[in-house]
């Protein structure tokens, strides 16, 4: 079983996102048959073999082991990863777009960001997980709490410099046998759930703020 498996296929995203079917994913981190499913879940047996074999279509699960009892095969199932992706590519012509809006201070371009991150990661992790490699990458996750707007201004020109800087000193257009690598620096505020009463609004600023 895979630590985390993209899905690439709509298809497949589809029959993940299915409420039964996310629920079966979910109790085959364990193996299982059709009707320890059917026990676990309160589901039919029918509806459970019927799902079981959507999933297995669609490489979402997989045989485990197969086992005669008296005159009945057991197929016993597992799902093939702990965990699952649904890459933007599976959305196609849709999914986000980085080219089509690029503005760093707009919240959708740092989606499309973040949905390319998943898409080309995702192309890796699937590439190494066939070739039995492991991909070489590298993650910062940090919280910072601001006094004021001016200050977060003045944070994202300091590290937009400081990024700059050392991609320019380590970018080599000629190198021989160089591999290209991709770096985004993201920074947003985190979402917060409060009662309905006294939820506030997310943080915005006028074009002015912006600019200082």
């Amino acid at each position: 079983m895979l630590d985390v498996a993209v899905i690439e296929e709509p298809a497949a995203a589809e029959a993940s996102l299915d409420p039964i079917r996310s629920r079966i994913l979910a109790a085959l981190s364990e193996p299982g048959s059709a009707a320890m499913l059917a026990g676990r879940l309160g589901l039919p047996r029918q509806k459970v073999n019927y799902h079981l074999k959507e999933l297995e279509r669609h490489g979402l699960v997989e045989l485990a082991v197969e086992r005669r009892k008296g005159n009945v095969t057991e197929r016993v199932y597992q799902a093939t990863a702990a965990s699952y992706v649904i890459s933007p590519s599976a959305l196609g012509a849709v999914s986000p777009d980085p080219a089509r809006a690029p503005d760093q201070l707009s919240a959708r371009w740092l989606l499309a960001l973040g949905s390319r991150l998943v898409q080309e990661v995702g192309a890796l992790l699937t590439g190494a997980q066939r070739a039995q490699r492991r991909v070489a990458t590298f993650g910062i996750d940090a919280e910072i709490r601001f006094a004021t707007a001016g200050d977060r201004a003045a944070f994202t020109q300091e590290l937009a410099q400081a990024v700059t800087t050392l991609v320019g000193r380590y970018h080599d257009e000629s190198a021989p046998g160089g591999r290209d690598h991709r770096v985004i620096v993201g920074l947003h505020q985190i979402p917060t759930a409060r009662p309905a009463a006294t939820e506030h609004a997310p943080d915005t600023e006028s074009p002015a703020e912006q600019e200082n």
